[in-house]
């Protein structure tokens, strides 16, 4: 059963820094990525990595954001430095068979998402 599992949310304060984790399990995907939805607002495209190499970013993230991807693990990362409130959301990991793009109708899996809460 082709599984991913996001970990590593929760309540912190601004300034604050958090790292994301997601497992795959059953199936080694071209390509994982990582999306966010804020309460009311559409889901973003936070960026991704292609399996052994190619990390894309979205237009919304800055510098604070690092996606890494360990293939021997099978695991993505999402590492973020000087969270903001702004920063506060849903994040969900994807993935697909496929290079990363940017538009979460072409992921055909997804995580059960991990909430990030940035308190001011």
């Amino acid at each position: 059963q082709v599984q991913l599992v996001e970990s590593g949310g929760g309540l912190v304060q601004a300034g604050n820094s958090l790292r994301l984790s997601c497992a795959a399990s059953g199936h080694t995907f071209r390509s994982m990525a990582w999306f966010r939805q804020a309460p009311g607002k559409e889901r973003e495209f936070v960026g991704g990595a292609n399996w052994s190499g190619g990390i894309f970013y979205g237009d919304v993230v800055k510098a604070r954001f690092t996606i890494s991807r360990d293939d021997a693990k099978n695991t993505a990362y999402l590492q973020i430095n000087s969270l903001k409130p702004e920063d506060t959301a849903v994040y969900y990991c994807a993935a697909r068979d496929r290079m990363v793009v940017g538009s979460p109708r072409e992921y055909d899996h997804w995580g059960q998402g991990t909430q990030v809460t940035v308190s001011s």
